[in-house]
């Protein structure tokens, strides 16, 4: 016993004389890199799909421990295309991976490193006249109780949503706004893109949640569909319900419930308008301020 114990310290003071500056941040690093990709897979297909692969792994070496030759040789086969499979089976989370680190902190900044001041707060004037004209909407449309889904494009392009749908490409205003989710419209089953604060197009059909086991009864298509766009993109979506005229919004794949006119606007202002100086001088928002009643992906 004392023999381990003398020859575990001699290994371990071996390995601080090598020792390195570089090795702490490789093990940061790897650490950080480690822990986003967990944060990414919680509460995905995927946290399912790596269990799958440790069952498979224990029975690999468990066929080795034993000699079970056929069922070896079967795991060897298959674990030589592991890398393919891995791609193919993991592409969605893949991609969603990729766009985090696209909208990372790092990209926000270089993009603020290479724009034009003037432009940014045209722009920024722009998504506000937006915001004001939805939440106007939203306020008519809950009194009346008249259904919306309205798409707010972030740093995710959302092309291949706008394609499904008609362009309109209009200066923002309550009444055009109105006009589209009128019941007998012909747009308004479909969803209102609003690309930098202008009405970029509007019948646009949104890919519906995935995760439907986990979504409360009490949401309809209009709320599936918002959340399975916010689940594949950084977007704010509004959802206006025409059964109850309740306002809400669906981010990162949870839905926020209960929101009022000022609360709206407050909420929409915090996440669309781009921080400025000017911006990160003010009071933050609190968030209990700013949110209604929180309806997250929970089954009743």
């Amino acid at each position: 016993m004392w023999d381990v114990i003398v020859n575990a310290y001699n290994w371990f003071a071996a390995l601080m004389l090598t020792f390195k500056a570089t090795d702490v941040l490789d093990i940061m690093v790897v650490s950080f890199i480690i822990y986003n990709l967990i944060k990414i897979m919680r509460e995905t297909r995927a946290e399912q799909l790596v269990k799958g692969i440790i069952v498979l792994l224990v029975a690999f070496f468990i066929s080795n421990i034993f000699s079970l030759r056929m069922l070896n040789a079967l795991f060897t086969s298959f674990f030589q295309f592991s890398v393919l499979a891995v791609l193919i089976v993991f592409q969605p989370e893949l991609r969603s991976a990729l766009e985090h680190i696209g909208r990372s902190k790092i990209a926000k900044y270089w993009n603020n490193l290479s724009g034009n001041r003037e432009l940014e707060e045209e722009k920024t004037k722009q998504i506000k006249l937006g915001i004001k004209c939805v939440v106007e909407a939203a306020n008519s449309f809950q009194k009346s109780k008249t259904g919306a889904l309205i798409v707010f494009e972030r740093q995710t392009k959302l092309g291949d949503i706008i394609d499904t749908g008609t362009i309109i490409n209009a200066e923002p205003s309550v009444p055009i706004i109105g006009n589209i989710f009128y019941n007998k419209a012909p747009l308004h089953d479909g969803a209102m893109v609003v690309r930098d604060g202008m009405l970029y197009a509007a019948g646009c059909i949104l890919p519906l949640t995935k995760n439907n086991n986990n979504v409360s009864v009490e949401l309809g298509t209009r709320h599936r569909a918002a959340l399975g766009i916010s689940e594949n993109s950084d977007a704010v979506i509004v959802v206006v319900s025409e059964e109850t005229g309740t306002i809400s919004i669906a981010l990162n794949g949870i839905i926020t419930r209960n929101y009022t006119r000022e609360t709206l606007n407050a909420a929409l202002e915090e996440l669309l308008v781009p921080v400025t100086a000017e911006k990160s001088e003010r009071t933050p928002i609190n968030p209990g301020a700013k949110r209604g009643k929180r309806n997250e992906k929970i089954k009743k």
